[in-house]
């Protein structure tokens, strides 16, 4: 036996979910509808002309409704120019846009919306065109916090002048801009000067090719071609090759605490803020010297960037911090241990923390002990609205001769990043070696 052929699915309920889903979004076609089926219903019952005649004319403002707002926003073509979508907070971008009407006939009411997650941005502006005319604006945007934002796309609506019925046209894709945050110059930052690179009289030749270039002398045979140096040789009519010096350099590592519960304040007045502040301009410090910068942090994914110099490195870990958020449940002590390994005897740590627990200060203790040189940024929760003062940890760090930093909420990084922001017995201790 044949099985009986299917029904056809009925489409009446999803055409009467779209009507009454329509009538929720427009209040005004409801009311026109209703009170034009009641005007018909009383001037049919009644057999009063007047009646009908009205009725008859409000329903007709429904298609006529319906027409215009779908002419308004046919025949229209826009485009868009971006600014830039890397950048630092404090900086601006831009939409540059250009609308264009096709049609004969003008458009008189358009709202060009950007949605967009970027606070304090106002997405929306209202034009006209006339018969195949065409409109350009520009449209600043001032980035004021760090964070992942997206634009777009760009959406042209329009309606009739009864309030009926409203009409939308999507143009072009979204547009993503990434926000890092804003370093700040750090003219007074100090390192332990036995692993900066340049500094002791460590600099020795070296066969090899170096970024540390110290001179140029006469060319031998077997000397490399790319070691020429043709500027000295056309001036000196003769073929000169460069020299290189071997200088010894530590690689530095940035250490971010993001365990969630030792965190306080908010916004921008915020230990977190505060950290990525400190963080990003140490990056910028250091990889200006042309030093090699790691970066780790542990929130609910772990970031682990090996030791490295240049543009490309200050941009990962920029894109790290843009997007940072304090969110993690490992204690700072557990990813100084899980990550020792990484840490060799000429290597320099720069923990960053507002954490008040001992066991971080401890690993910290330990890695000293093995060669390790040590500084710590410590933010002071208790000035943040954090229950705890971090006074103990600092009297900690600076009794076991660690360089520490003490940050409270309101200080001037650049100065705070300084003499008078570090503990007073390190600096007691390293004038005294230096006599």
């Amino acid at each position: 036996m044949s099985k009986p052929a299917a029904r056809p699915r009925r489409a009446r309920p999803r055409l009467l979910a779209r009507v009454f889903g329509r009538l929720r979004e427009s209040p005004n076609l409801a009311i026109v509808l209703g009170l034009g089926l009641a005007l018909l219903f009383l001037g049919w019952a009644s057999g009063f002309w007047v009646l009908i005649r009205a009725a008859y004319l409000l329903l007709a403002l429904v298609p006529i409704g319906w027409l215009w707002a779908r002419a308004n926003v046919k025949g229209l073509r826009l485009e868009v120019r971006r600014g830039p979508d890397r950048l630092h907070a404090g900086e601006t971008t831009y939409s540059s846009f250009r609308l264009q009407n096709l049609d004969g006939y003008p458009k008189l009411w358009l709202e060009v919306e950007e949605p967009t997650n970027m606070p304090g941005v106002a997405p929306k502006s209202v034009t006209f065109l006339t018969a195949n005319g065409t409109r350009t604006w520009r449209h600043e945007v001032l980035c004021r916090r760090r964070g992942r934002y997206t634009f777009g796309p760009v959406a042209v609506a329009s309606g009739d002048p009864f309030g009926l019925f409203r009409r939308r046209h999507v143009f072009g894709d979204m547009w993503e801009v990434l926000v890092f945050p804003a370093p700040v110059e750090l003219p007074y930052f100090w390192l332990p000067s036995a692993q900066l690179s340049g500094e002791g009289d460590r600099s020795r030749p070296t066969p090899y090719i170096t970024p540390t270039a110290s001179g140029v002398r006469e060319y031998h045979p077997g000397d490399a071609f790319s070691r020429i140096h043709w500027l000295t040789t056309a001036r000196l009519r003769r073929l000169m090759v460069k020299t290189f010096d071997f200088t010894p350099t530590s690689d530095v590592w940035l250490v971010l605490d993001l365990e969630r519960g030792v965190h306080a304040g908010e916004g921008d007045e915020s230990t977190e803020e505060y950290m990525v502040t400190a963080a990003c301009s140490l990056a910028h410090r250091l990889l200006g010297h042309d030093l090699r910068v790691g970066y780790l942090a542990q929130g609910e994914e772990l970031y682990l960037f090996p030791p490295a110099r240049g543009p490309q490195q200050y941009e990962r870990i920029m894109e790290a911090l843009a997007v940072l958020e304090a969110n993690g449940q490992v204690p700072l002590g557990q990813v100084l241990l899980a990550n020792e390994r990484s840490f060799g005897r000429h290597t320099t740590l720069i923990v960053i923390t507002p954490s008040v627990e001992e066991d971080w200060v401890t690993a910290v203790q330990a890695l000293v002990q093995r060669g390790v040189q040590a500084a710590v940024v410590l933010l002071d929760a208790g000035t943040f609205g954090g229950q705890e003062a971090s006074l103990l940890s600092f009297s900690a760090l600076a009794a076991h001769d660690i360089l520490t930093y003490l940050v409270r909420r309101g200080d001037d990084l650049s100065l705070a990043l300084g003499p008078s922001g570090a503990s007073s017995a390190y600096w007691l201790h390293r004038s005294w070696k230096e006599r």
